[in-house]
Parts: structure tokens; sequence; C-alpha cells
């Protein structure tokens, strides 16, 4: 039997070369070649990490590419993902997974159909700190979960993004652009949601390219920049979360949960590591429990960074015939709630979340391990 499935990645933007950087340390994949619209960067990204370039159409024939990395802008990611799939292969997808409930629904239908699997980004919440806040959760350290708050907040992405237009249209904006990691960790920390409720506007109608190579140049805003939501959980908890890319400066954590016998302070869910601090009632307390987590170790520019962790345990579930955890059904979960958010921003009202998802298996550091070569 094979112990390992091809990878083809489809989309050589800014994020590719995480994927392929990152892919050697995991089990179960081999990134074996790319494919983009603009041939010049599949050839580049081709020449810098070892790879077969190829038109989109060789890659999604490829007899030795056993799953596609969908890495293309979220406003194609349904049909991109409708194609490998129609092309016999698994896919895994970059966040935002799909930009509607329908598409995701559909996509689900061709992969029962076609006997394939599909997972999507993000796999932060895989991290040893996320894992950890989970495993105390579980273990009751804090008591049931009551309530908590989410924060992202920034100026924008026109600052630093090469191509930041695609931010700003329908399908981008800080809800579905970094909402994936937010919604994803608190429901693999507290389960599905039930409802929600928001409002939303835009700071401005349109912002200012400050980055290279486009400086100087203006986008048409036509997406909320900043959003101020509530998600109510079938657990009962309700999650204060508030998305903006209208905010110089602020002083909120990322992510707090208030049990009934103490607090989770929980860091940056767009990343796997940092710091977890923990209260028991008002005082802070040393988790004094071994942890040591692969996926909290610094490896990349002084941050833990183990992107393609999901890839790769949806690979080995493939093997090793197991669920994945970053699951079609719990990114479209995921994608509900965050389309739900925007629905409600427009119309003002409670929105009931459709879908429903299992918390994905939880990762401990013995099995983070097995995901390592």
């Amino acid at each position: 039997m094979s112990t390992k499935l091809g990878i083809g990645i489809l989309g050589c933007g800014n994020i590719s070369g995480a994927y392929m950087k990152l892919a050697p340390l995991f089990r179960g994949i081999e990134v074996r070649a790319c494919a983009d619209l603009n041939a010049a960067a599949a050839q580049a990204r081709a020449e810098e990490f070892g790879l077969r370039a190829e038109t989109v159409d060789e890659l999604l024939s490829a007899d030795d590419i056993d799953i596609v990395v969908n890495l293309t802008v979220p406003a194609a990611h349904f049909e991109v993902s409708q194609k490998a799939l129609e092309a016999g292969k698994h896919v895994y997808s970059e966040k935002p997974f799909v930009l509607s409930v329908g598409e995701g629904q559909d996509l689900a239908a061709l992969a029962a159909e076609k006997g394939l699997r599909v997972g999507s980004a993000p796999d932060t919440f895989l991290g040893g700190a996320h894992q950890l806040a989970r495993h105390l959760i579980d273990t009751g350290a804090i008591g049931k979960v009551t309530s908590g708050t989410c924060f992202v907040q920034s100026p924008g992405m026109e600052m630093w993004h090469p191509n930041p237009d695609f931010f700003f249209k329908p399908g981008g904006g800080p809800i579905l652009d970094l909402g994936p990691y937010y919604v994803s960790n608190l429901v693999q920390l507290l389960g599905p949601v039930k409802r929600v409720t928001a409002m939303s506007s835009s700071g401005s109608a349109e912002r200012t390219i400050t980055s290279e190579p486009r400086h100087g140049e203006k986008i048409t805003v036509e997406t909320p920049t900043t959003i101020h939501a509530v998600l109510e959980f079938h657990s009962g908890a309700q999650i204060t979360y508030c998305a903006s890319w209208d905010v110089w400066q602020h002083g909120h954590a990322n992510m707090e949960l208030y049990g009934r016998d103490g607090t989770l302070h929980v860091p940056d869910p767009n990343f796997f590591g940092g710091e977890l601090r923990m209260t028991e009632k008002g005082s802070f307390v040393t988790i004094a429990e071994a942890w040591n987590h692969p996926f909290s170790k610094t490896n990349d520019r002084g941050r833990a960074n183990y992107r393609t962790a999901g890839l790769a345990d949806m690979a080995l579930g493939i093997l090793e015939n197991r669920p994945h955890r970053c699951s079609l059904e719990f990114a479209l979960h995921v994608v509900d709630v965050m389309t739900a958010i925007l629905a409600s921003g427009e119309r003002g009202e409670f929105i009931d979340i459709k879908t429903g998802c299992d918390r994905p298996e939880a990762l401990g550091p013995q099995a983070a391990q097995t995901l390592l070569i």
C-alpha cells in the first residue's frame, strides 16, 4: 500500500510558498507539481522548490497527483475544487472553503458521488496552544464556558499585500478572510454555532494601496470592513466577535473564554503557537501539566508554523481510512457561520445556522507527532 500521496498545488501566489516549504516536514504527502494561470508564477515556484510547472489541465490529469491543493482567490475556490473533483482528485482548499453554503453542499454531493475527500484550511487550530486550550476545556479546568470575546482588528491589508484588491470585494473582508481562523478555533473548542447576530459597516468607500509595486492605486470597497457580531453556541456559550480593517490600534486580546471556574486567554488563532494563560477564579495560575506539543515549537521566523498539518492529516486519513480533522463538514459549518454574520449585518436580525458538525478529534502531542516525519 502507498505510504505517500502526490500533491499538486494550483495557484502559485503569496501563500503557496508556505505549503511548498513546510510540506516536507510531514508524513503522507509529497508536493510534485504546481500550476497557475500565470505560467511565469508557476515556473518561478517550480524552480524555487524543485517541482514540475504545469498548466492547470496538465495538473488535473496528472497520474501522480492524488490531492489538488486549491490556493486560488476565494471567488474561484468553488469552480476550481469542482473541476478537481470531476478530474478524480481529492481536494484541499485554502480558506475560505467556499463563499456560500450552497456551493459547499454541491461539492459535498460531488465528492460523495466520486468517493473522494475534501478538506480545507485553516489548520492553525491544530497548533499546540489551541490544542492545549481544547484539553483544558475538555477536562473542566475552567468549568463550563459561558461566554467570551474575540477581536481581530487592524488598519487593513493594502499596506503589505502586493495585490490586495480581492480583500475588499465580495468574498473578501475581515469576516471571510480572517474569520475562518477565529470561527474554526471557537467551533473546535466549543462545538457548533446555533445562531448569530451582527452589525456591519465600511470605514471608507475606497482604499489606497501603500504596498509595492502598486503604491498609490485606489481600490473600491465592496464588502463590509467592520463587523460586530454575537455568536450563540449549542453549548449555551455566547461569544462577542469583532473583526475590522478600520482600526489603527486597540488593546483587546485576540480571544478570551470565560468559564464558571476561570478564564482562558487564548493566543491569536491565526498562528499555531503563542502564550496560553489561565486563571482559577480571578488569579492567574501556571499550567503545570507538561504539554510538549510539537506544533508549539518555533520553526519559522520566531513563530511556530506548521501549515500543511491539515493537509497531511487528510492524506493520512485517506491512507489509514479514518476521518480527517479539517473536514468538509467542519469547513462548511464555519462558512455557514461567517456568511450568516454578513447576512445579519445587512438585514439587522438574528439568523439561525442551518448546518452542524462534530468537533474535530483533538490533536494532542502524541497524535501530532505521528503526522511528522
